[in-house]
């Protein structure tokens, strides 16, 4: 349990002065700062004193994200969020249960029904479907509810309103909607944050032709101080959201990355505890603390432990003279074939299965070769190039695993 000091009562306005010393204030700012970077709202009700703690340091939250980054916070009875916009949106950004492009249409037509309704209100799932074929006829969409793939799109969208308790489910489940229409239904109840799941914009959305353009910050003019605004909000937004950025990234901004650098590393040092290092090809970010909000590299799945273990074995292999295949360009990176992935991949089968679980043993080599490709790819560490080669940037060869067994004290 955490350790806070109790000031003295005073008799006049009958309550108790609880004083927070500068350290413990400054963890709770980091707290509240990853929380809010990481997690869609933090509700009053769910995690009320999280919800306390961001209201307490409202004032040195907003001031820093807002300079830094031009995203706004917001507060009020319910919940506490902090409106953030990607300037690169990247696929795994999405949800990750969606599986076609149907899923979101459906949760946002959801979203446009939801307006509508006021807090505590209820609804039927039937009522929900009825009214977003209608809008969606008028916009000249059609949707048929009795395709049942189309349903079960309609039942993952609504999974995703639950579990951001954007509704509640009183009565039934969507699940056996999809697999019946005609025989169940749902009744759901609207909750009070269906009004703060969409972003802000700053023009009507309407006007907008790609995605690349919602991403973009608005550009206030040529004078010097708006530009480097503009800079600056680009800076920390890609590497606040995202996991890796490369020092080529800045090409067109370079020396005013380079003039950055270490003010962006003490800044995230001092308001998120991520320890930051530089190397040839860019600034990497490391969090020191196991328990952190955001999901990490390496992660808990096995993937990333055969992506470590890849990229280890290329790495000794670029550094092996009599290996000629395999060479680090100049910024370090490295060029190499699927089916190069796949033959180390077999290796480390042979050398090392019995550490491997059960799927991973039974895969094929292309399918697995692919998954961790993937997944390298996804954080940031390589890229398919054409000719169908694989390079790996050269952050990929700072890590360095091995399997082994380990003593645990009693």
């Amino acid at each position: 349990m955490e350790k806070i000091k109790v000031g003295k009562l005073y008799s006049a306005r009958r309550r108790r002065s609880t004083v927070v010393d500068q350290k413990e204030s400054t963890n709770r700012i980091k707290v509240c700062m990853k929380a809010l970077l990481n997690r869609p709202w933090i509700g009053k009700e769910s995690d009320p004193q999280l919800y306390y703690w961001i209201k307490e340091q409202s004032d040195s939250i907003r001031e820093w994200f807002m300079y830094h980054t031009g995203y706004s916070l917001i507060i009020n009875r319910k919940l506490a969020k902090l409106d953030k916009v990607p300037v690169i949106a990247f696929p795994w950004m999405g949800f990750q249960e969606f599986r076609e492009a149907l899923d979101y249409a459906l949760f946002t037509y959801s979203l446009w029904f939801l307006e509508g309704k006021t807090e505590g209100e209820q609804f039927l799932l039937t009522d929900l479907v009825k009214e977003i074929k209608e809008y969606m006829t008028e916009q000249g969409m059609t949707i048929d509810w009795k395709n049942y793939f189309q349903r079960l799109s309609m039942a993952r969208a609504l999974k995703k309103l639950k579990s951001l308790n954007i509704v509640q489910a009183i009565d039934g489940k969507e699940a056996d909607w999809a697999m019946d229409q005609e025989a169940y239904n749902v009744l759901y109840e609207c909750t009070a944050y269906s009004r703060y799941v969409l972003r802000n914009f700053p023009r009507d959305l309407t006007s907008y032709t790609t995605m690349d353009e919602m991403g973009e910050i608005p550009d206030a003019g040529d004078k010097q101080e708006e530009i480097n605004r503009v800079r600056r909000y680009r800076l920390y937004r890609r590497f606040l959201l995202e996991p890796v950025v490369w020092d080529k990234d800045w090409k067109d901004d370079l020396l005013y990355y380079h003039g950055q650098k270490n003010y962006l590393i003490r800044q995230f040092k001092e308001m998120f505890g991520w320890e930051g290092s530089r190397y040839r090809e860019g600034v990497l970010f490391f969090e020191p603390e196991a328990g952190a909000e955001a999901e990490l590299f390496p992660t808990l799945s096995s993937l990333s432990d055969l992506s470590m273990l890849v990229c280890g074995k290329i790495r000794q292999d670029v550094n092996n003279p009599e290996l000629e295949n395999l060479k680090a360009e100049l910024d370090g990176s490295v060029r190499v074939t699927k089916s190069e992935v796949e033959r180390i991949l077999i290796q480390l089968k042979e050398d090392h299965s019995k550490y491997w679980i059960s799927d991973h043993q039974k895969m094929q080599s292309s399918a697995l070769a692919e998954e961790v490709c993937g997944h390298l790819i996804e954080w940031g560490f390589a890229r398919w190039a054409e000719g169908g080669f694989l390079i790996l940037h050269a952050a990929a060869g700072r890590w360095l695993a091995q399997y082994g067994s380990m003593e645990l004290d009693e």
